[in-house]
């Protein structure tokens, strides 16, 4: 598996950018499973909609209170947050191989510090929002506004099974949607392994419903790769940067396009 800076940088989604991975050169097309018989497909189908149903009602306190996530790549690539969609307040910190990314959200003004794109300073900037092009979507609104990508990594499920507050099962890691949180990229060739269709994954709920947990194991040629939320309810505050300046020109066109420097 081959980690690249490139992969840091693609786009901000909810104030959060993109975390991805390349994986490694493509194996050989393993043999597809045999059919089952229809019943024991509808009913694993019927066990799936279920457990998916249990993760998207998880994760309905993105809308009502404030929360932390946290993204982890293979410990190389991470992100933590502090999100209140209720009062629009979010700070970001991204750590990667090639440097940090901060971001500020109030209301809707969007303030960033890194060093990570060429022709840009160290200092703290303020976005200007008809600028950025349409796959930064920064927004506090509902459907944008999970600073975890939890979304889209359900969307990505094939299978799941839940056991109480634990649901595992399997994910097409090919069809997690670019966005915020985890995401990954093929390696040489731009293809995946097939393995990386039936990845598996493990999630888990707190007492309250909520989803707090979603592991998905090194394997497939994919990294280990984490979320997690906790802090439900705590206090988000953000401060305006003293002395931001404008955005330079050279920021915009460099903006979900994962070209760091």
């Amino acid at each position: 598996m081959a980690m690249t800076r490139r992969a840091t940088l693609a786009g901000i989604s909810a104030g959060l950018l993109l975390l991805g991975c390349s994986v490694g050169a493509p194996t050989k097309s393993e043999p597809r499973p045999e059919s089952v018989p229809v019943s024991a497909a509808s009913a694993d189908a019927t066990t799936t909609a279920e457990a998916i149903g249990l993760l998207r009602g998880g994760t309905a306190f993105v809308n009502q209170t404030s929360y932390r996530s946290d993204v982890d790549i293979a410990s190389q690539i991470t992100s933590l947050s502090h999100t209140d969609n209720v009062h629009k307040r979010l700070t970001v910190k991204v750590t990667a191989p090639g440097g940090v990314i901060e971001i500020r959200m109030i209301d809707d003004e969007v303030y960033m510090k890194t060093s990570l794109f060429r022709g840009v300073g160290d200092e703290w900037t303020v976005l200007d929002p008809a600028r950025v092009p349409s796959d930064f979507a920064l927004s506090f609104a509902p459907g944008k506004n999970d600073s975890g990508g939890s979304g889209r990594l359900i969307d990505a499920i094939v299978t799941a099974r839940a056991d109480g507050p634990e649901i595992s099962g399997t994910i097409d890691a090919t069809r997690i949607a670019a966005g915020n949180g985890i995401s990954f990229r093929p390696g040489p060739g731009g293809v995946f392994p097939d393995s990386a269709r039936r990845h598996t994954f493990r999630a888990s709920l707190d007492t309250e419903g909520r989803l707090v947990s979603f592991l998905m194991p090194e394997a497939s040629g994919l990294p280990n790769a984490s979320l997690r939320y906790s802090d439900f309810g705590t206090t988000v505050t953000v401060a305006r940067p003293p002395g931001a300046i404008a955005a330079p020109d050279a920021l915009y066109p460099q903006l979900g396009l994962g070209e760091g420097k």
